[in-house]
């Protein structure tokens, strides 16, 4: 077996989701998802098959974010994976409908952080061990910081 760190290419002013999935209907599943959960999303899916013919599935309304997704999901080489990545929303606007989609088993994570996938490569193929999402902590949120925390969620209009 080979450990592997495969970084993800995230457009600039997107985030992606990062999961697994077992069945090649998830592709139109999510687009279905993303297009109802919000307004104005722009958005590509890519999934790479695991038996039959193998191949990297694609959907979304962005062709650049669809090539971007596919480009990702293909270094990553695991079958079984999808990658979405989101313009003009964010993965909590998506996220429960997507935990709740049938042929989704996990998400890896959600994220405009930089992403860095570990995989292990065996004979078979390869498999998705976790992710390094973003950075270590610097220390810990003080008083300023937390203010800042707190007029962040209200500049997004997650809190009042």
């Amino acid at each position: 077996m080979e450990l592997k760190t495969i970084r993800i290419n995230i457009p600039h002013g997107c985030n992606i989701l990062l999961g697994q999935t077992h069945f090649i209907k998830t592709i139109e599943d999510l687009f279905e998802i993303f297009v109802s959960a919000v307004p104005g999303i722009k958005f590509g899916i890519a999934f790479n098959e695991a038996s039959g013919p193998c191949l990297v599935r694609r959907e979304g309304n962005d062709s650049d974010l669809v090539q971007a997704a596919v480009e990702n999901v293909k270094a990553v080489g695991a079958g079984h994976t999808f990658l979405a990545i989101l313009r003009e929303a964010y993965p909590i606007n998506v996220l429960n409908a997507v935990k709740m989609c049938q042929e989704v088993c996990s998400i890896y994570c959600a994220t405009a952080n930089p992403v860095e996938v570990i995989v292990a490569e065996t004979e078979q193929g390869r498999g998705i061990l976790g992710v390094v999402d973003g950075f270590c902590p610097k220390g810990v949120e003080g008083e300023e910081e937390v203010k800042q925390r707190k007029e962040l969620l209200r500049k997004f209009s997650y809190k009042l």
